[in-house]
């Protein structure tokens, strides 16, 4: 899996609020980012702009390999069974059924398959928002919040995937305010500005 996401001297202006200037990092196939800071820090807008969902305000963003963005939505519909909601979304990735089932499995939601996403506990529905991520099969996951709402197995299911994923090859950012297990993540803590 060929991946790289690289930042140089980025900025991101939010209306009239500059959230931060002069980023540059690299990440590298197997590589993984932890962002951290306060609450409007910029860490969701970093996410978007890795993501090229939000231009950079300065600054070039190289990104090699697909990306996969979740956030607080799980953007699935609510009216579909799980099954059929992570199918639609693997169907544009150019995913199988086969890799809808290894993440239902992989995020322990195979049971919920049948069950119209609206009827999702928050925990459930944040698991349901990672299995589309790895079903998706992208280089680069951009994981926004991805431990909230999740019990400690969840969580644990989630470093689990995050590993596995860097192992083959691929790149994973994480902003969080949770501990969650990254190892060797490089640390980037936006919102310490003067």
């Amino acid at each position: 899996m060929a991946a790289r996401l690289a930042f140089d001297r980025v900025a991101c202006l939010r209306g009239d609020r500059l959230l931060f200037e002069g980023l540059s990092f690299a990440l590298e196939a197997g590589g993984a980012a932890l962002l951290t800071g306060p609450n409007g820090a910029g860490k969701s807008s970093l996410m978007r702009i890795a993501a090229g969902l939000l231009p950079a305000s300065a600054g070039a963003v190289v990104r090699e390999g697909g990306a996969a963005f979740t956030g607080e939505t799980a953007a699935l519909d609510p009216r579909l069974p799980l099954a059929q909601a992570l199918g639609f979304w693997a169907k544009l990735d150019g995913a199988s059924p086969t890799d809808v089932d290894a993440a239902l499995d992989r995020m322990a939601i195979a049971n919920l398959a049948q069950v119209p996403v609206r009827l999702f506990s928050t925990g459930q529905r944040k698991r349901a928002a990672i299995a589309r991520v790895i079903a998706g099969r992208a280089a680069i996951w951009l994981l926004d919040e991805p431990g909230n709402g999740l019990d400690a197995a969840s969580v644990d299911r989630l470093a689990e995937a995050m590993a596995a994923h860097r192992a083959a090859g691929g790149i994973v950012v994480v902003a969080t305010h949770q501990p969650l297990a990254l190892p060797g993540a490089v640390e980037i803590a936006l919102g310490m500005r003067a």
